[in-house]
């Protein structure tokens, strides 16, 4: 294949981009689809909320498990092509949760989803890194990640909608069609699409890129920082429809809606993300992502009706991408050589974070209720902020030192 280099390309990437967007739009739903359910899941299959939330773990298990195969194989074969497959493979999980006959089958469904999930975005992120450059990257990843935030909306509006109408299991059938058709237009494209391979020499030993990225000490502090990230956000957030559902009353498919306004926050970073980054500069975007974050997850803990619940929803979608954005452009050039094993890695510990994440908040969930999650995030997030923030000012000046 092509190894065209990325300023000679990036023009005519958009085509590309549009259709990285709509594979990432897909995967963002399916992680998300389970939120909104958690209370409906746990009510037919007679367990309790932290038994249904399996379904949220398990799928981020295997997204994060899968990076470590999906990244040196996107290295050595192609990344595009590589994630092609996984969107067409996609559907075969959702399949399995739409006829699941117990609980046990639907997280086994949700177990091969993440797994097949799991080269979407972490690829479509690595690839966009070796064909466009570095100066123009932050407005295309900006772009490309406006197909995973809609996803991200669309998850839980559509496990709301599905279980308030025909039924949850029909949102699983919507979820597969969806991949079809997306992993067909990406495998139609295959043969066209330019690739960057790794050498052949270092591509026969899966093992090498894994250790190559281990051993750059800039690298693993930005694996460490995402995987707390994944944890102290996403857990909390997975709790979010079932709170509303409870403690306000609120259907869960309106519950789904409005967990689902993280979305419309995490839009509003998006279309302004070059504007932001100018004026602010990474150090303070990642200061102000944990500071709104706290203030959202307090917003949520002292809601009183579902006004500020929708407020508290943008405010973390918001907060949560200067944060992550930031976390994010730092792994597409942490190790540019094996830019795919990179990025996979920065993906998988940030899922395997959000699995930890989730499973400590259902325990927390079980013995002081669903409130409870919410005092976790607003005491850690800044911190996590704070001590970024710090190491990326350190790194600045060591690298303008070495000029």
């Amino acid at each position: 294949m092509s190894t065209t280099s990325p300023s000679a390309t990036s023009a005519s990437t958009t085509p590309v981009i549009i259709l990285l967007a709509l594979a990432a739009f897909a995967s963002a739903s399916a992680f998300r689809i389970c939120d909104p359910l958690l209370p409906v899941l746990a009510t037919e299959f007679g367990v309790r909320t932290a038994q249904a939330s399996n379904a949220v773990t398990f799928f981020s298990i295997a997204y994060g498990v899968m990076q470590f195969f999906y990244g040196p194989v996107g290295d050595r074969y192609g990344k595009f092509r590589v994630l092609s497959i996984a969107t067409l493979g996609c559907a075969f999980g959702s399949l399995v949760i739409a006829v699941a006959p117990t609980l046990e089958m639907v997280v086994i469904g949700r177990f091969i989803a993440g797994a097949t999930a799991a080269g979407i975005v972490p690829l479509s992120m690595a690839w966009i890194g070796d064909n466009v450059a570095y100066e123009q990257r932050q407005a295309t990843l900006a772009r490309f990640l406006l197909g995973s935030i809609s996803g991200l909306a669309a998850g839980q509006l559509l496990g709301g909608v599905f279980a308030d109408t025909i039924g949850w299991r029909w949102a699983f059938v919507a979820m597969a069609l969806v991949y079809l058709i997306v992993g067909s237009l990406l495998i139609s494209k295959r043969h066209l699409v330019p690739e960057k391979l790794a050498p052949r020499g270092q591509g026969r030993n899966l093992l090498a890129p894994l250790k190559q990225v281990g051993a750059i000490p800039w690298a693993r502090e930005v694996i460490i920082t995402v995987f707390l990230e994944g944890a102290l956000v996403f857990g909390p957030l997975a709790f979010v429809p079932a709170y509303l559902h409870e403690y306000l009353g609120i259907a869960v498919s309106w519950a789904g809606v409005i967990g689902g306004l993280f979305a419309v926050g995490a839009l509003m970073y998006a279309l302004r993300a070059n504007q932001l980054i100018g004026f602010f500069g990474e150090r303070r975007l990642a200061l102000f992502g944990g500071s709104i974050l706290a203030l959202a997850y307090s917003t949520y803990w002292f809601a009183g009706s579902w006004h500020w619940a929708v407020l508290a929803s943008i405010l973390s979608g918001f907060g949560y991408y200067l944060l992550h954005a930031v976390l994010q452009t730092n792994a597409t050039q942490m190790a540019p050589a094996v830019r795919g094993t990179a990025v996979s890695l920065f993906a998988s510990f940030l899922f395997l974070g959000q699995s930890v994440g989730v499973t400590a908040a259902a325990l927390l969930v079980d013995v002081a209720g669903l409130g409870a999650v919410f005092p976790v995030g607003i005491l850690t997030i800044p911190v996590l902020a704070l001590v970024f923030a710090w190491r990326l000012r350190k790194r600045h000046v060591f690298l303008a030192s070495q000029v």
